[in-house]
């Protein structure tokens, strides 16, 4: 586990709210000088804790108006099957292996109820699946380190 202090936990949360904050403005709002803050970050890119920075996409904006949870219990053996099956179709955003009864939740934004049937009937064939419609989405919350909660 990488050891944080309250600086390098505020620098996160920063980034998390707004990824494209410019280290100047960082350390604007954490009191530190930019090459300071610059630092910081590639320790803590280094270290793994921070691994990628992305745009984040409103699905519906796209015309994926649907989406829906879908919870897919199968067996051990199939679990590559899944996996690559999972990786194919597009609409699955993210995938979840779990323990208990379900083997796998999945995330998925699909543009009509018959696409969301196709992609529910293809994960059907390897096993016994529930799916749940999302009515709302809220905002992720941060990730925040044990030390600093």
């Amino acid at each position: 586990m990488h050891s944080m202090d309250s600086t390098d936990a505020a620098l996160l949360a920063l980034l998390q709210s707004d990824g494209r904050l410019s280290a100047a403005e960082l350390g604007r709002r954490v009191n530190l000088s930019q090459p300071a803050v610059s630092a910081r970050i590639h320790r803590l890119e280094q270290a793994g804790v921070i691994t990628g920075y992305r745009a984040s996409v409103d699905p519906a904006k796209l015309g994926l108006n649907i989406h829906a949870v879908i919870r897919l219990r199968t067996t051990h053996a199939q679990i590559p099957t899944a996996l690559a099956m999972f990786d194919k179709l597009a609409e699955i955003t993210n995938t979840y292996r779990l323990t208990g009864e379900d083997c796998f939740l999945l995330d998925v934004h699909a543009g009509s109820a018959e696409r969301l049937e196709r992609i529910v009937d293809t994960v059907a064939r390897l096993g016994p699946v529930t799916t749940s419609l999302v009515l709302r989405a809220y905002p992720p919350k941060a990730v925040t380190s044990p030390q600093q909660q």
